[in-house]
């Protein structure tokens, strides 16, 4: 598929068949793509965890969701993207580089999450970025280090609908030239 075709046509899903499963090998996939992603001198902060298991996918849905994103989930995988703290923007002391500090970590995160994303649509893949999620909940449950800094959850799978193209800004109503 034409990157420009994958730009205009992803979409967020809020509705995903429960009767086709996504395997470890497009997750990774997915992942693999994420790992192009430029960072912050090549730190490479980003983390992923999946959780594909039913039973597991329920409980976190669950107790780690709230009841909304709990419902547009259903049926998709799980993804929880992390990146390692005070790592991305900064010196090898752990000092900030400049005024950014971790928040060079969430820019590379977010770099790797769209690289994913692109790729999951390629790939015939729906998916759903959600950051109203109980982060407390979701490091206990998958013994996330406190090392990382839990961003979002992204669900993962083949939608039962496709929405419609939401509108968007034109350039030159965030575009300035000097």
């Amino acid at each position: 598929m034409e990157l420009q075709t994958v730009f205009e046509t992803r979409r967020s899903v809020r509705s995903y068949d429960e009767q086709k499963t996504v395997s470890k090998e497009q997750i990774k996939e997915l992942v693999e793509a994420g790992i192009q992603a430029p960072s912050w001198k090549n730190s490479q902060t980003a983390r992923y965890y999946c959780v594909l298991d039913d039973t597991l996918k329920e409980q976190f849905r669950k107790e780690c969701l709230p009841e909304f994103n709990a419902n547009s989930s259903a049926g998709a995988a799980l993804v929880v993207t992390t990146f390692v703290a005070n790592r991305s923007g900064f010196d090898r002391s752990g000092t900030p580089d400049n005024e950014g500090g971790n928040g060079w970590g969430y820019y590379d995160l977010g770099l790797h999450n769209e690289n994913f994303l692109l790729k999951a649509a390629e790939l015939g893949l729906d998916t759903l970025v959600m950051g109203i999620r109980d982060a407390d909940k979701i490091r206990t449950m998958l013994q996330i280090p406190e090392t990382e800094i839990i961003v979002a959850v992204i669900a993962v799978g083949y939608g039962k609908d496709h929405p419609a193209k939401p509108k968007r800004k034109q350039p030159d109503d965030i575009l300035k030239f000097y």
